[in-house]
């Protein structure tokens, strides 16, 4: 029987968290919090060697003239280059070293239900437009589902009557779409197809029983292209994925990927240092579901261990595979399975440069895992 996991974990939630950062580091002699993330190659490191002139005038067919004019010597690019070198590795390590960064609000907490006479479990959503504070001192307006980017997760189990009841208090009209999740025509959530849009001061029920596992996730699908990004989205997961034979995790995470509007580039509502990092046991084993709700993909490459692709799109592999980088694209789910067996801070980060680092530092799609 594959093994189901224990406990349900976001990324997000690990923030709350932070003493644990500071216990993995008391652990390694000498160590720092930030000492794996924020360790710059010294400028000195990359001066060269020149040959001198005296050691040319060795070589064989070669001579100095006398009488030809000594050159000026020229200036070392290193040397000229040293005071906005130094400034700039200063100005890249402190985003580095502020990492995680306390900001207000967090995202994808669980969302319990209140469950009804007949067993139904009923969750109540809010949409809103909120402030919302991707990373220190950046706070933009936002669209969330009860206060938080991500949305909460809803986690159900396969059979279970679901209601959501969404109340829109924005100033614009939504719906619910479920994204990989097997709902009635009726239920779809898509306006003006399946049913009205929601218009501001209104409340709708969605209503639904599961009837089989997913890893999905819910949406506005009214002007989605303005209302996702800018935080109308969470994790919707019916069971729990079916593992290979002898793979056993500990806790199950998500990480909901962004990269548009107000937010940009964020895992699960926050940009780096304000990220949170997964931290995890050594000998660990935990999952992870990679949630793309942005607009482009994204290559999500974690240092130093090997990530076990066991499903997509909630479908599990018939033959899972290993790989350090995976593919996200808009819309997809992939679930892997990662073995912490080597302790440390380990960067975790899309491999598209661009949505993780600037000439002032990281920011956006970086996080870290921690390995006590």
């Amino acid at each position: 029987m594959p093994s189901q996991p224990a406990v349900l974990f976001t990324a997000a939630g690990a923030v709350a968290s932070l003493a644990a950062v500071a216990i993995i580091v008391a652990g390694q002699p000498g160590g720092s919090t930030h000492a794996a993330l924020a360790a710059p190659p010294s400028a000195s490191a990359a001066a060269s060697a020149h040959p001198s002139a005296s050691g040319m005038a060795d070589m064989p067919g070669m001579s100095m003239s006398a009488a030809a004019p000594a050159a000026a010597p020229a200036a070392s690019p290193s040397a000229t280059a040293m005071p906005d070198n130094n400034a700039h590795d200063a100005a890249m390590a402190t985003r580095t070293k502020a990492f995680p960064a306390k900001t207000a609000g967090v995202g994808a907490q669980l969302l319990k239900p209140t469950v009804l006479a007949d067993g139904t479990k009923r969750f109540e959503l809010t949409a809103s437009d909120i402030k919302w504070e991707v990373e220190p001192g950046k706070i933009v307006d936002a669209m969330a589902y009860n206060g938080q980017i991500p949305g909460p997760t809803i986690k159900v189990e396969v059979g279970d009557k679901v209601e959501v009841v969404l109340t829109n208090q924005m100033a614009m009209s939504t719906s619910i779409h479920w994204h990989g999740v097997r709902v009635p025509n009726s239920q779809d959530g898509v306006p003006d197809i399946t049913q009205a849009p929601i218009k501001p001061g209104e409340t709708f029920t969605y209503k639904f029983t599961m009837t089989e596992p997913a890893v999905g996730m819910y949406h506005s699908h009214q002007d989605g292209q303005v209302q996702v990004p800018a935080g109308l989205a969470g994790a919707f997961l019916v069971g729990d994925v079916a593992l290979p034979k002898d793979v056993h995790v500990s806790s199950v995470h998500t990480m909901m990927l962004n990269d548009s509007g107000p937010i940009g580039f964020s895992l699960d509502g926050k940009s780096f240092p304000a990220t949170a990092p997964i931290v995890v046991a050594k000998g660990d084993s935990f999952e992870m579901h990679y949630l793309n709700e942005g607009m482009m993909i994204h290559p999500m490459h974690l240092h130093g261990f090997a990530q076990l692709v066991v499903a997509k799109d909630g479908y599990p592999l018939p033959m899972p595979y290993r790989a350090d980088t995976i593919n996200v694209a808009p819309g997809e789910r992939y679930t892997v399975v990662v073995t912490a067996d080597q302790p440390g801070i380990w960067a975790w980060h899309c491999h598209i440069l661009a949505h993780a680092e600037t000439s002032t530092g990281m920011f956006g799609m970086v996080t870290a895992l921690i390995v006590k």
